[in-house]
């Protein structure tokens, strides 16, 4: 027999496409990404059985022994109380669970006055470099990472019966309006006007929020469109 009419080596057999880890990572496989992450948090708010939640917003660089440190003890202490209070409810399902968005700050005091009262509590964190790491006070079976910023913002939305707004940054404003819109979608917008803009962006709350040293290269507010266009 010759070389040529030898009988080839069997193949290996091709990886399922759902766990073929290059093609998930890959372009095309964006929106299994994207459907995964509202399939999977559905699928575990299921199980454990929870029905709505109490979301808290705030800056993740406050620290209790900061200079701002009042408002971590507030979010921590409001936390615990609404921990307490849902716990008298009389219903089968996990009602308003304190929800954050997983990191420090605000969202550490959060998801610890809910521990201190003995209630489960909720993260939504999502991977930024060099700042966001998960708060041990979560609630294990209920941590959740995410990739996408749409997705986890889905679910800061989807199970809300109350949202609770203390002070941070542009993050904290872009989720507060972002919950504004959905609940009115009548809201207006204070429009192009610079002067409207001056408070949030330029007021004294903001040059006193903990900031990174890349805050300083925020845009400013222009009125006049020679100078916008020069940057």
């Amino acid at each position: 027999m010759t070389a040529s009419s030898a009988t080839p080596a069997p193949n290996d057999h091709a990886p399922l496409a759902y766990r073929n880890p290059e093609f998930l990572e890959s372009e095309e496989g964006r929106p299994i990404r994207i459907l995964s992450e509202y399939l999977q948090p559905l699928n575990v708010f299921r199980r454990q059985r929870v029905r709505d939640t109490v979301v808290f917003f705030g800056s993740a660089r406050l620290r209790e022994d900061g200079p701002l440190g009042e408002y971590y003890a507030a979010a921590r202490e409001l936390a615990r109380l609404v921990t307490e209070w849902s716990a008298g409810l009389k219903s089968p399902a996990q009602r308003y669970l304190v929800c954050t968005g997983g990191g420090g700050g605000i969202m550490e005091a959060a998801n610890r006055g809910a521990r201190d009262a003995g209630g489960r509590t909720i993260g939504l964190n999502i991977g930024l470099p060099h700042e966001q790491r998960p708060n041990p006070y979560i609630t294990k079976e209920l941590l959740f990472e995410f990739r996408y910023f749409f997705m986890r913002k889905l679910w800061f939305a989807y199970l809300a019966r109350a949202i609770v707004v203390f002070p941070g940054g542009f993050g904290t404003l872009d989720e507060l309006f972002e919950m504004l819109t959905v609940a009115d979608g009548q809201a207006r917008s204070p429009g192009d006007d610079p002067a409207l803009w001056d408070e949030l962006l330029e007021g004294d709350r903001q040059l006193r929020r903990p900031r990174a040293p890349r805050d300083d290269r925020r845009e400013r507010p222009q009125d006049d469109p020679p100078r916008r266009f020069a940057g």
